[in-house]
């Protein structure tokens, strides 16, 4: 893959992501910001977005520390306008995206037949319809130059499902469907397409609130998956990776 073979050129002690540029949505907390902050440490320059001001200015901040370019918008991924906006703005400030973390995603849990279609919307729109149409702004200009990487978050609930998750289950079982044709369609462009799948992270989510932290995934963890697949040798991508904790919680 192109891109691989000039990151893998540089050497000379450059970081591994050194030339490129990535953008990672809902990088406001969690496990966005812990992504975010791992790609500008490799080099990347990154962007990224989220709707909350206050938390998106935090994370920004603390990028910047890393020395690598930073770019940062207050962004819905459910909104055309918005997501035709921060592509267009990131690429004119940092350069062609070549790593893309589909990151953004929210949970609502209750019996499905409790829930109303506003909650149907908010979650699907932001969880699936969002990673449709970053993905979409994005992949023109991959195509073009023949390289990239996008990586969808997904969950192992895009796998398993459990009482009280059917709005939520449905949007990550329509992710890892999505993720799988996006590969197949991109792959001969020179773009690996990756879903991760973690189980429970310690982060604000609401769905895990109850459990023990010292027995959850962090979101390091995360970042730490993210690195493995942009640091994949360019023959070969890591199509979905299932990431548990060491004990169940």
């Amino acid at each position: 893959m192109p891109q691989k073979d000039t990151v893998n050129a540089l050497g000379g002690g450059s970081p591994p992501l050194a030339g490129t540029v990535a953008l990672v949505t809902g990088a406001s907390r969690g496990i966005g910001r812990a992504i975010a902050l791992r790609l500008a440490h490799l080099g990347a320059g990154v962007a990224i977005c989220g709707r909350n001001a206050q938390g998106v200015a935090a994370v920004e901040a603390e990028m910047k520390k890393s020395g690598s370019p930073v770019y940062t918008q207050i962004a819905d991924v459910s909104q055309s306008n918005d997501v035709t906006a921060l592509v267009e703005k990131t690429t004119a400030a940092l350069g062609p995206i070549s790593i893309l973390v589909n990151n953004a995603g929210i949970g609502l849990f209750g019996p499905a037949h409790e829930k109303t279609e506003n909650d149907w919307d908010r979650v699907l729109n932001t969880n699936l319809k969002g990673v449709f149409l970053v993905s979409r702004a994005v992949a023109p200009s991959m195509i073009q130059r023949g390289a990239g990487d996008i990586i969808n978050i997904s969950s192992l609930a895009g796998r398993n499902a459990f009482a009280g998750g059917g709005i939520y289950c449905a949007s990550k079982w329509g992710l890892q469907g999505l993720s799988a044709c996006m590969a197949e369609d991109l792959r001969e462009h020179g773009i690996r397409v990756s879903v991760i799948c973690p189980g429970s992270v310690s982060t604000e989510f609401s769905a895990h609130s109850a459990k023990d932290p010292a027995k959850l995934l962090s979101p390091e963890d995360l970042a730490h998956a993210v690195e493995m697949i942009v640091t994949q040798g360019p023959q070969s991508f890591l199509s979905e990776i299932h990431l548990r904790p060491a004990r169940k919680p």
